[in-house]
């Protein structure tokens, strides 16, 4: 198991961190990866792709600090379960407006499609590791 744990971690973190840098410094890739647009025909006025990329950095510095201190203070299992768990329907409902917006890359609409069900398979997951380790 802690092996399995180390890596769904640390994959987490390296996620993170690279969704995060590309909102956050490299928008124009974003729109480019996920919408086949450029940037300047991209409005964000209200700047809420950087703000998506602020709450993926703060997801990967929770994850960090869970990938070093679960062994210790499992409770960080269950505090990343709930991030994960937070995100199940906020990408089935980006795709939804994009794809009608005809604003979707196929990488993009692939990519929104699987994460649903990822975080919340890892969600799952992650909770179950900490009842074990609980008992």
């Amino acid at each position: 198991m802690e092996k399995r744990v180390n890596l769904v971690l640390w994959n987490l973190v390296l996620l993170d961190v690279v969704i995060a840098t590309v909102a956050l410094g490299f928008p124009e890739v974003w729109c480019w990866v996920f919408h086949g647009s450029d940037w300047p025909s991209f409005t964000d006025p209200y700047g809420l792709l950087r703000r998506t990329g602020a709450s993926w950095a703060a997801f990967a510095i929770f994850q960090t600090l869970a990938a070093l201190r679960w062994k210790r203070e499992p409770f960080w299992l269950v505090l990343v379960a709930g991030l994960r768990l937070g995100e199940i329907f906020t990408d089935w409902i980006y795709l939804g407006f994009a794809s009608s917006a005809g604003a979707m890359t196929w990488f993009g609409a692939a990519a929104l499609f699987i994460s649903p069900p990822a975080n919340a398979w890892i969600g799952y997951y992650l909770v179950g590791c900490y009842r074990k380790l609980s008992r």
